[in-house]
């Protein structure tokens, strides 16, 4: 995570919307009678061209007028679309019948300039509970999602829906439904912040308003994986080896698993510092490796001894620029390898089940992603698994964060996961520190800071990775879904005045109750 006194001046997002064309008006036909076939007919909406008011093998109900063929196709010449000038309410659906029974996943190439009350996919009436899956808002960049569904009852009806207010448009292209699942296997949280709020007066209620623990409440939202990053020695005595023994106590209790992120720092690790510690400053690359192993060991086989071995294990924390400067930097690329080697071979010391990723902070940047892991792939370097940073405001297009996330999985044939991201749910601030993002220039565009905007970003995001390729998408973390505002719990250890500036982008309202956006969690 990017930290404070590095994010000023602001980064102010340029809105990336493309005006919609004009003339989409269409006078609408008859509905088709639906189609029954154990195959989509005219997925890329093809066959017609453009100006089509009912698409061939598609059928539509409500405000027909509204759905229609026309050019500039995802993968093709023409696509289907969603528009009127005034609000609407249509549904562009197929119905499948002679289907085998069994799993399917619908996939699907999709924009939309956002502002719906509602938008998404859908299957239906397949012999179970529909399934959807909501159109992010992406105006300049197509965006691949998926919806899977159990048929049971041997057809399913695939439908394109909108609830929209006058103006609000949709492109949908390129749908495939065949056999296959989809879904998260991590749906978690960084909670590195609750040990420190909580011995300093910080409190989690219940929706209702009762006093909780913030690990149960989470938990019961529908979290399965909590993140808890390790400093060496830091200040204020948090985020420690004593204290992480002692949370993930608390997560296995839960029921939950265990991401320890190690900083190999007594303070923050990211792209902008990657400060040694103490205790290891003066010593020579070789000592370095040495303590890499050393510590890393320490960490994991005290939590294996008291029964709460690490799931998964990120060595070294946003490391763009490599770790522990200047021994680690990625101007020494075999250096760099021996440390991250030094790490894994802790790791899998301690228990050769648990995965080790690599963390970078390059979400929305296919190149730096790639020339990253191209050169520790060709220094040797080991790992299990990559995770990526992708914060909107900071790190590009949804688009990008897909092409990265999926370019990524491919190219080295390894599970990918959203390692951090978070979104505000307001503006303003709780305490005297203003807020990391607290400007309307600095949201992105179609997601609000409300509630729902900060839902609807997390649903987006989830999306995505749930649709990377070959089942390689394993999940999502919020990044300090804990941190609310708590005299004492600020961002810098050494201070104890210092406020956090990320109140306004934790799980928890300035009620204390959990927010909205919890419901991400529920993603199946």
């Amino acid at each position: 995570m990017f930290h404070p006194r590095r994010l000023h001046p602001r980064h102010v997002l340029r809105a990336l919307l493309l005006p919609l064309t004009a003339g989409l008006a269409l006078t609408a036909l008859p509905a088709q009678t639906a189609q029954a076939a154990s195959t989509l007919t005219n997925g890329g909406f093809e066959n017609d061209g453009a100006g089509a008011a009912v698409p061939n093998g598609w059928s539509e109900y409500g405000d027909t007028g509204a759905s229609f063929s026309e050019s500039g196709g995802h993968g093709g010449s023409y696509r289907l679309s969603h528009w009127a000038s005034t609000a609407y309410k249509v549904e562009t659906y197929q119905y499948l019948s002679g289907l085998t029974n069994g799993s399917y996943k619908l996939t699907a190439w999709v924009r939309s300039g956002g502002g719906q009350n509602s938008a998404y996919l859908a299957l239906k009436n397949c012999g179970g509970a529909e399934q959807r899956t909501d159109l992010p808002v992406s105006a300049s960049g197509w965006i691949r999602v998926v919806v899977p569904v159990t048929v049971t009852n041997n057809q399913c009806t695939i439908s394109v829906t909108s609830d929209a207010n006058a103006g609000n448009w949709l492109n949908v292209d390129d749908l495939i439904f065949a056999a296959g699942t989809a879904g998260l296997t991590v749906k978690g949280a960084d909670i590195s912040s609750l040990a420190k709020s909580e011995a300093k007066g910080g409190v989690y209620r219940t929706s209702s308003g009762a006093t909780g623990d913030a690990v149960t409440i989470l938990k019961n939202a529908g979290m399965n994986y909590a993140r808890l990053k390790v400093w060496v020695n830091p200040a204020d005595g948090y985020n420690n080896k004593a204290r992480v023994l002692a949370v993930a106590k608390r997560v296995k209790a839960a029921g939950q698993k265990l991401l320890v992120d190690f900083h190999y720092s007594d303070t923050w690790a990211d792209p902008g510092a990657q400060a040694k510690p103490a205790a290891w400053a003066g010593h020579s690359y070789s000592q370095l490796k040495t303590d890499v192993y050393h510590h890393t060991y320490d960490v994991l086989n005290a939590l294996k001894a008291q029964g709460t071995t690490a799931d998964m294990v990120q060595v070294g924390n946003e490391i763009n620029g490599g770790m522990l400067w200047s021994e680690g930097s990625t101007a020494n690329w075999g250096q760099l390898a021996g440390l991250l080697n030094s790490g894994y071979d802790a790791v899998k010391a301690v228990s050769s089940s648990t995965s080790v990723a690599l963390h970078l902070a390059k979400g929305g940047d296919l190149t730096g992603t790639r020339w990253w892991f191209d050169n520790a792939v060709a220094n040797g370097v080991k790992f299990d698994a990559i995770g990526l940073s992708y914060y909107g405001y900071w790190h590009g297009t949804l688009a990008d964060f897909q092409t990265t996330l999926d370019d990524a999985a491919a190219r080295y044939a390894k599970p990918v996961f959203l390692a951090e991201t978070a979104y505000p749910f307001r503006l303003d601030s709780e305490d005297a520190l203003e807020n990391i993002i607290d400007l309307s220039g600095e949201l992105v565009s179609g997601y609000p800071a409300t509630t729902a905007g900060q839902l609807a970003w997390m649903n987006a995001v989830a999306n995505i990775v749930e649709a990377v390729p070959n089942g390689r998408g394993l999940g999502v973390f919020y990044w300090e879904a804990t941190w609310t505002a708590v005299s004492g719990n600020g961002w810098d250890p050494t201070d104890a005045s210092s406020g956090n500036g990320w109140e306004n982008q934790a799980l928890f309202g300035y009620d204390d109750r959990p927010l909205p956006a919890m419901a991400w969690f529920g993603h199946r």
